[in-house]
């Protein structure tokens, strides 16, 4: 198979895009370092970089790291790259909910001690409290919770945007390849019966 190599770098690229992700989606469990369950953001509970980011991209993953192992005893080289894309679009899936459930935290901002009490202070702003930090300070506890969030979701942000991108390639890598197959092995033919 020409793209087996191409295909198995990327299943490795995925790994540690989803172990940080998960990484990131705990952290923001222990906002400023701190245990406050009943505290946390509302968004924070749809475990975006654990389930879209993370556990989720382990399945194309390992379907592009083991992509060589099935061609030629298994199936047809084709049937295995479609069964590629299709990996590939739950991947797609699953960093495109990352990268939606986090913007859309991001937007909303951290849910915090104001001096009126617990409540989301930049959540109608649109956004506009990330260009400006002086209104950071609105968030009395956890300390730096603002930095916190804007840190992880920032994290999350761009490694669901790099899995993206990797499963992207290989939904076009699978289709050239299982549609295509003979440009690759450059096989002579002639008009000889």
């Amino acid at each position: 198979m020409c793209s087996t190599g191409f295909v198995r770098s990327l299943g490795f690229a995925l790994l540690p895009l989803a172990v940080c992700c998960i990484v990131a989606n705990v952290l923001l469990f222990f906002p400023g370092g701190h245990i406050q369950q009943e505290k946390l953001s509302k968004l924070v509970w749809y475990m975006m970089g654990i389930g879209g980011g993370g556990v989720l991209m382990f399945l194309p993953a390992g379907v592009f790291i083991n992509l060589g192992k099935c061609t030629g005893r298994c199936w047809n080289e084709s049937f295995v790259m479609c069964g590629s894309v299709t990996a590939a679009l739950v991947g797609l899936a699953g960093s495109g909910y990352c990268f939606v459930i986090s913007a859309m935290a991001m937007l909303e901002g951290p849910h915090c001690n104001t001096s009126e009490g617990w409540k989301y202070p930049f959540a109608n702003e649109r956004g506009r409290y990330l260009f400006d930090q002086t209104t950071w300070s609105m968030c009395s506890s956890p300390s730096s919770i603002v930095e916190w969030n804007v840190t992880l979701l920032s994290i999350l942000l761009g490694l669901s945007g790099l899995e993206f991108i990797i499963c992207f390639l290989q939904v076009i890598n699978g289709l050239v390849t299982a549609v295509c197959r003979t440009c690759c092995y450059k096989q002579d033919y002639t008009l000889n019966a």
